[in-house]
């Protein structure tokens, strides 16, 4: 016996189970391979954990990957699941999502899968608010291929395809989310499973395209990229933690309006908690949102960690079936029609 539920705040039903699920439930027979101590067994298993919460059946989930080092995922998940094209997987997922409402769609990326052959699949899947939740997994690096810059790697990193240091300016993944109107975008660490349950979860009855962008080590080609937010005498000084309705602020750092209009990180000591930013992840206008995304320039002096962004609008699935009964209901849906139409011709 199984019942139906609303898919987050929309109107899709996504079938439940009322069978308790586990943590092995989700753990394929597929072995796991990945480098030794890769951060990728760590959200593997934070997900794996977090997914019978749930309370899906498992044949009405899906993971599509990309290429790539976290694009393995799907075999590791006993769900069903698309292994895809390099840099296709937001595209593959949005047609998934758009004739399946019926399905919980996840798609798992990298820096280099999402942010380079996949750019454009990635932002119109974002501005278009399709029901799905993208996980981006960001080490920096392209892991894969054996360590090559990619489209996140700071200026001047020293790599095989960049013998004298990088010139590119990297790509901060958060920023081009919100300025491609994602209604959802959060980051959140490998090695914090705590606050990746708690961004997943919001992500998952988010209705809507979810970016989540994972802070995740490559031991390997990029070791220790974000030993700042892991080192215990470091994290709590740097991490500034969002949380909506409440102040933005770290143990010794605070967020507040600057004299300019933007906003500027200052001694949490030398401010009273009144000029304390309060943080709104539901505001409709992406504007402070965005500012907040780039305060983590220069890099690791001081990152917000959470949930940037989080507003209601129409899904793009939600919006399609109401055109569609709309067409049907007023006799506009006679495909011979449309393609015996007058718009045609005969050549020779």
């Amino acid at each position: 016996m199984s019942e139906t539920t609303l898919n987050g705040r929309g109107l899709a039903l996504v079938p439940r189970t009322d069978a308790k699920q586990s943590m092995k439930d989700y753990k394929s027979d597929q072995e796991v391979r990945w480098c030794p101590g890769c951060g990728d067994y760590a959200i593997l298993a934070a997900v794996q954990s977090f997914v019978p919460e749930l309370g899906l059946r498992r044949e009405n989930m899906v993971f599509v990957s990309g290429i790539g080092c976290s694009s393995r995922f799907p075999y590791y998940m006993n769900t069903y699941g698309f292994h895809s094209i390099h840099g296709r997987a937001p595209a593959i997922a949005t047609g998934l999502a758009a004739s399946r409402p019926d399905l919980s769609v996840w798609v798992i990326t990298g820096d280099g899968d999402a942010l380079s052959i996949g750019g454009n699949h990635l932002i119109h899947a974002l501005r278009r608010n399709i029901n799905l939740n993208i996980l981006l997994f960001n080490n920096r690096i392209y892991g894969l291929t054996k360590g090559q810059y990619s489209p996140t790697s700071e200026v001047g990193k020293i790599t095989k395809s960049t013998p004298m240091g990088s010139l590119d300016k990297p790509f901060n993944p958060i920023s081009l989310a919100i300025g491609a109107e994602a209604s959802f975008v959060a980051r959140t660490i490998d090695s914090d499973r705590k606050h990746l349950h708690s961004v997943l979860r919001e992500a998952a009855s988010h209705r809507g395209t979810s970016l989540v962008e994972i802070y995740q080590n490559c031991n390997i080609y990029n070791d220790n990229a974000f030993e700042q937010l892991k080192d215990p005498d470091l994290r709590d000084d740097i991490t500034v933690r969002l949380e909506h309705g409440q102040p933005i602020a770290s143990a010794s750092k605070a967020v507040r309006r600057a004299p300019g209009g933007g906003l500027e990180v200052v001694a949490r000591s030398s401010v009273p908690e009144s000029e304390i930013l309060v943080h709104d992840a539901h505001h409709p206008d992406p504007s402070v949102a965005f500012a907040l995304s780039r305060l983590d320039e220069p890099a690791f002096e001081h990152v917000p960690i959470g949930v940037f962004r989080s507003v209601d609008r129409p899904s793009y699935d939600q919006l399609m079936s109401e055109q569609l009964e709309q067409a049907q209901a007023g006799g506009q849906g006679d495909l011979h029609r449309l393609l015996h139409g007058g718009d045609t011709w005969r050549i020779g």
